[in-house]
C-alpha cells in the first residue's frame, strides 16, 4: 500500500477515546497508511507526556483549547460533553480547509456527529470509532423500543426483566442497567448514535467473538460494514516506563494473591462509598494494589500495610503480573478489554454509564467475576461487611464457583489473544477495513 495514502483521524477529547484511536492509528501506520490525528492544543501536551514516542508517520493537527480543560472537567460533565458538541465543529472544518493532501478517508469517534455532517459535505468517506462494548451501541441505537420507568401510558415493566425482550440480540443487561442511563447527556448520546447512521462504516473497539450476537445484528440493522477491531489493548505497543518499585513489591507476592483496584480516571465513588470501599478491603486482609490518584494517604490510613497505594501504574503491566487474582474494576470499556485479555477475574463496580451495562456483561454474560452493584443496600451503597465477603471468595483459591470464574477468565483471555494474532478474527477485520475502506 502507498505511504501517500491518507486518513485524518479524529477522537473524541477523553482518555477513553484517545488511546484507542491512537492504538488503531499505529496499527494504521504499520499498514503503510499515514493518518493526520487532530486533537486540541492540551490533548497534544497530554498526549506526548503519556505515550511512547509516536511514528514520523503520525501527524499531529491541533485545534484551539475551545473546550473546557481535561482538568476538572468531572465539575461541570454536561458543560464538557456539550461544548465537545458544538464548539469543536468549526475549528476542525477550518484546520480541514488547509488539509494537505486531501484525506481519502475520516475516522471519527461516534460521540462527535458533527464529524459525519462534516464529512458528508466534503464528500469523504468516513467511518465512525465506538469506543464502548457493541452491546452498548446496540442499546442507544434502538432506545425508543425500550419503555421508559413509570410510564402511566404503557404497562407496568419489572425493573430485571431483560433488554432482550425489546433488542434481541442484546442479552443478560437489564432494565434497571438501562435506567441509570436516564441523564442530561442521553439525548446528546442518542443523537450521536442515530447520526452514525449516516457514515460508510463502523469499527467497534471489541472482538468478534465477545459480541458476535450483536455485530451480526448490526451488520443488518447499519445496512454497511461493522468491523470489530479491538485496537483499545495496546497489544502491540512497548511496555510504558515505570517505577520498579511496583513490579519488584509484586514480584514478591505468591502467584494470584494481590486484588488490583483502580476505580478509572474519571467520575469516582462518593465519599462515604470510598470508605465503605477501603474498609471492606482492610477487613478482608487480602493484598491490594490500589492506584488511588488523588487519595493516596486516605487509602494508606484505611487500609493499613497490607497493600501497595499509588498515584499512577500501567494497568496492562499490572494485570499481567501473575500476582494478580483479581481486579476491583469501574467497568470502563479500556479496562474490561483489558481484564478479558490478561484472563483476570473481576469485581465490578461500575459507576456511571456504560459501565453499569459492562459490569452486567462481565459478571452475567461472560462470566468472569461478582457484579458488586447488585449488593447495594438502602441509599445504594455497598456496605463494607459486603464488600470484604466477596473480596474473600474472588481471592480464595479453594473455592470451587471462584476457580470456575477463573478458568473462564483464562480461556477468554486466550480467547482474545488469538483474535489479534496473524488470522485472529480482528486481526482479518481492520484487514478488511483497510482493504474495502482506504485502499
Amino acid at each position: 500500500m502507498a505511504r501517500s495514502c491518507h486518513v485524518v483521524a479524529i477522537p473524541y477529547p477523553g482518555r477513553g477515546h484517545v488511546n484507542p484511536m491512537m492504538v488503531l492509528s499505529r496499527q494504521l501506520i504499520a499498514c503503510g497508511i499515514h493518518v493526520t490525528f487532530v486533537v486540541t492544543e492540551e490533548w497534544l501536551g497530554l498526549i506526548n507526556s503519556a505515550h511512547p514516542p509516536h511514528p514520523p508517520e503520525l501527524n499531529f493537527m491541533t485545534i484551539p483549547n475551545c473546550i473546557p480543560s481535561e482538568h476538572g472537567r468531572g465539575k461541570d460533565h454536561m458543560g464538557f460533553i456539550k461544548a465537545v458538541y458544538t464548539k469543536m465543529a468549526e475549528p476542525v472544518e477550518k484546520l480541514f480547509d488547509r488539509l494537505e493532501p486531501v484525506p481519502e478517508a475520516i475516522i471519527a469517534d461516534t460521540y462527535l456527529p458533527w464529524a459525519v455532517e462534516l464529512a458528508n459535505r466534503k464528500g469523504i468517506p468516513i467511518c465512525s470509532l465506538f469506543t464502548m462494548s457493541a452491546a452498548f451501541f446496540s442499546v442507544l441505537l434502538h432506545f425508543k423500543r425500550i419503555p421508559p420507568p413509570e410510564n402511566p401510558h404503557l404497562p407496568v415493566r419489572e425493573k430485571d426483566e431483560l433488554v432482550e425482550k425489546y433488542i434481541p440480540s442484546v442479552r443478560s443487561i437489564k432494565l434497571s442497567d438501562v435506567d441509570t442511563m436516564y441523564v442530561a447527556s442521553l439525548e446528546l448520546a442518542l443523537q450521536a448514535a442515530s447520526t452514525a447512521r449516516k457514515a460508510q462504516c463502523m469499527l467497534f473497539t471489541s472482538f468478534y467473538e465477545l459480541e458476535s450476537c450483536v455485530i451480526d445484528s448490526l451488520r443488518k440493522d447499519l445496512n454497511y460494514p461493522v468491523y470489530p477491531i479491538v485496537p483499545s489493548v495496546p497489544h502491540m505497543l512497548p511496555p510504558k516506563a515505570e517505577s520498579r518499585d511496583h513490579l519488584t513489591w509484586l514480584d514478591t507476592q505468591p502467584k494470584n494473591s494481590v486484588l488490583y483496584i483502580s476505580l478509572g480516571s474519571f467520575l469516582s465513588v462518593s465519599q462515604s462509598q470510598f470508605e465503605e470501599i477501603a474498609m471492606g478491603i482492610h477487613a478482608s486482609k487480602v493484598k491490594f494494589f490500589w492506584v488511588a490518584r488523588e487519595n493516596l494517604s486516605l487509602v494508606q490510613e484505611y487500609c493499613g500495610d497490607s497493600g501497595l497505594v499509588v498515584p499512577w501504574c500501567d494497568q496492562l503491566n499490572v494485570l499481567r503480573h501473575p500476582s494478580v487474582g483479581g481486579f476491583l474494576t469501574h467497568c470502563g470499556f479500556n479496562s474490561t478489554l483489558e481484564t478479558l485479555f490478561t484472563g483476570v477475574p473481576v469485581l465490578a463496580l461500575p459507576i456511571f454509564w456504560d459501565q453499569v451495562s459492562n459490569g452486567r456483561l462481565l459478571a452475567y454474560e461472560w462470566k468472569i467475576g461478582f457484579n458488586l452493584r447488585d449488593k447495594r443496600r438502602k441509599g445504594g451503597i455497598l456496605s463494607r461487611e459486603d464488600i470484604k465477603i466477596v473480596v474473600e471468595k474472588l481471592m480464595d483459591l479453594e473455592n470451587t464457583e471462584t476457580n470456575e470464574i477463573r478458568e473462564r477468565a483464562l480461556n477468554w483471555g486466550r480467547t482474545a489473544c488469538i483474535a489479534v494474532q496473524e488470522g485472529g478474527s480482528s486481526f482479518v477485520s481492520i484487514r478488511n477495513f483497510i482493504g474495502d475502506f482506504i485502499n
